[in-house]
């Protein structure tokens, strides 16, 4: 089986590892902490940076650093995966969802500025499958409306928009580290801050409240969200690798475009001014009724795929009862192939080679 995606953990995992298991530091205190956070920091371009235990969290950490909560409502596109809108719902804030650009598969600012309400508080944009959204227009919006921008890069390790790394442009932003994103610590992510105010309380709330003056004293409900020593130990492993692993992934995603090309499908392209991490290579069919049967004989193939995410409106729990035309267009017709560091070209010519056979 060639798997949608498994980590690349080339470089001093083991060893930063082992340094954590012979000094004991394997919780959340240790140098490797602080050593990722700055190593992350310098190289997204902020001015500081906090680690927790996952990228879920991140965002409700995030969320609650801007007082988030019951009366609000914070714009998020549908599609995206439903983290970004449970942890608004968590904060009880009311969700209210935009829907995405049929070219970028990201959320529409049109949409945005329409739904905006006198009770909007924050925008959430997320960078899907690392393509950078517009920014510009999103952050002129924000500004003009007064609303917070809290920026959902957990697909978006490694992309740019005109030459800023994403993150870098709202009030908020997060990151994800699970086992399938661009660098790794297993479970992990990251939380930046624009003001070093909301940095602060962040990490007030990450550590349980806990006082600076007073021993063992807690000053407000908050939460244990705090990343190990030894998932940063392998976080900062990865992140000495991450310009090979980009350009890896680069690499990937031309080879497909080349070998699908003329096939009735087209991948998320790059944009101009931006640059795509690829973290997932993706393509859209043309035809929705494709969907299924070619995931079905790719997987015959040993292929794994996934779907484009569901609508989060669609949701049980988040039912929206509305049509969001081009999220759920999108959504019908996408598929996530293999885009791990791993493949080689004629891994990438075996995935090829079984799509264009379905449609001879």
């Amino acid at each position: 089986m060639i798997p949608v995606y498994q980590p690349s953990l080339n470089g001093n995992e083991k060893k930063y590892v082992n340094q954590c298991l012979d000094s004991s530091w394997i919780s959340s205190k240790g140098e490797f902490i602080s050593r990722f956070e700055h190593a992350f920091a310098e190289y997204v371009g902020t001015k500081q940076a906090t680690t927790v235990s996952n990228g879920t969290v991140a965002l409700h950490l995030a969320l609650e650093a801007l007082k988030i909560g019951k009366g609000d409502e914070v714009i998020v596109p549908t599609l995206t995966y439903i983290a970004s809108v449970n942890t608004i719902l968590q904060t009880g804030a009311t969700v209210v969802y935009a829907d995405s650009l049929l070219n970028t598969w990201n959320i529409d600012v049109e949409d945005i500025r329409r739904r905006i309400t006198p009770k909007t508080k924050a925008v959430m944009v997320v960078h899907l499958y690392g393509l950078p959204c517009e920014m510009d227009s999103i952050l002129n919006l924000c500004h003009e409306k007064g609303l917070f921008l809290i920026e959902d890069c957990a697909e978006a390790f490694g992309s740019f928009y005109k030459q800023q790394h994403v993150g870098t442009f709202g009030d908020v932003a997060t990151f994800s580290f699970f086992g399938n994103k661009t660098i790794t610590t297993g479970e992990g992510g990251m939380v930046i801050c624009k003001d070093t105010h909301t940095h602060e309380r962040a990490c007030h709330l990450k550590n349980q409240g806990v006082s600076k003056t007073r021993e063992y004293w807690h000053d407000e409900l908050a939460y244990n969200y705090r990343m190990t020593n030894i998932c940063a130990a392998i976080g900062l492993a990865q992140l000495e690798q991450i310009d090979t692993i980009l350009a890896k992934k680069r690499q990937i995603a031309q080879w497909y475009q080349k070998h699908l090309m003329g096939l009735p499908l087209c991948m998320q392209e790059e944009q101009p001014h931006t640059r795509h991490s690829f973290w997932m290579c993706s393509i859209l069919l043309d035809e929705a009724s494709h969907r299924q049967k070619l995931r079905d004989q790719l997987k015959n193939n040993g292929i794994e795929t996934r779907p484009l995410f569901p609508p989060a409106h669609t949701m049980p729990h988040s039912f929206h009862d509305a049509h969001y035309r081009n999220a759920e267009n999108l959504s019908s017709r996408g598929i996530n192939l293999p885009s791990h560091p791993a493949l080689t070209v004629e891994n990438i010519e075996k995935i090829s080679n079984a799509i264009r056979k379905y449609f001879e």
